[in-house]
């Protein structure tokens, strides 16, 4: 197998996997994202510079981020929603910014309180500010697929999108499947419309299990040239501002299903699988993770 047929997945527990979560202090935090480093994983999306009082869960942003140079191996990541985010995340020390866009205006609405033509306005801006700072700048098309207020995402919307976050000096791109409605044949057709919208750059997909088409989702990108993968521990995760959405495909049944199929993710699944073990005790209640549950790797019984 080349290089050119790993995956390379990106860790979002931290981030997208706490925040519709009760707040944990930040030594547990810490506690976890040192699980997650010890798995192999070399990309983390850590917090969210965004209202402390929309999410409380990820309120600790700055002592977080003041706390990563404990891993200087891994790309630490944080999610910005505002110019102002975006600020407070390179004043934090977080250079790997990722600006999410909401393809609906109902969504973008109810997630950021403008709608979705605005968010596209500010991504030159953000841009400008992040290439300042020596950073990199991923734009993030959520709703991509169905939006729990407008029904189904129009696919050239997300491929205008994704013209328009590139022409306005976006690093790289993600699409996601937000509230985990897709299908694989949506999700091709979908992807193949955002690369011949933005043929400099393949999108990375973020995807969530809501209706258990996450790892089908994820074969079916892989397929069509998608390396580059979001995930979360246990299955963690979900919206606060899109009624219905539940947890992320699970980091380790990811890997399981890449590693298995002779696929590398560089992702050790005994520790990913403690990960989701120690979040789940962290948590203080059971994950999503059907690889956990089934207590790992099949061995024999005699």
């Amino acid at each position: 197998m080349s290089a050119a047929d790993a995956v390379d997945i990106r860790e979002v527990g931290p981030r997208d996997g706490l925040q519709i979560e009760e707040p944990i202090p930040t030594e547990a935090k810490l506690e976890f994202i040192d699980a997650l480093v010890a798995t192999g994983v070399r990309r983390i999306e850590v917090t969210s510079f965004v209202s402390p009082r929309a999410i409380p869960a990820l309120a600790d942003a700055e002592a977080v981020a003041a706390q990563l140079d404990r891993w200087p191996d891994v790309q630490f990541s944080a999610l910005v929603a505002s110019l102002g985010g975006a600020r407070r995340a390179l004043a934090a020390g977080v250079t790997h910014i990722e600006y999410v866009v909401s393809a609906s205006d109902g969504h973008s609405q109810a997630n950021v309180g403008r709608d979705s033509a605005a968010s596209v306005a500010l991504i030159a801006p953000i841009a400008e500010l992040v290439h300042e700072a020596g950073g990199h700048l991923e734009v993030i098309i959520a709703i991509a697929f169905d939006c729990p207020f407008d029904g189904p995402t129009p696919p050239e919307r997300v491929a205008e999108i994704a013209r328009s976050a590139m022409a306005s000096g976006a690093d790289a791109l993600a699409v996601a499947d937000t509230i985990g409605t897709a299908s694989p044949i949506r999700m091709v057709d979908v992807l193949g419309r955002v690369r011949a919208a933005a043929p400099a750059t393949v999108p990375a997909v973020h995807l969530h299990n809501t209706r258990g088409q996450g790892l089908a989702n994820a074969w079916a990108a892989y397929g069509a040239g998608v390396r580059r993968f979001d995930s979360a521990a246990g299955g963690l995760g979900g919206c606060p501002f899109a009624p219905g959405a539940s947890g992320n495909i699970a980091t380790e049944e990811l890997a399981y299903m890449f590693e298995d199929g002779g696929i590398a993710t560089g992702i050790d699944i005994d520790r990913a699988l403690d990960a989701a073990r120690l979040i789940s005790g962290l948590l203080g209640k059971p994950v999503a993770s059907n690889l956990l549950a089934a207590g790992g790797r099949s061995v024999p019984t005699r």
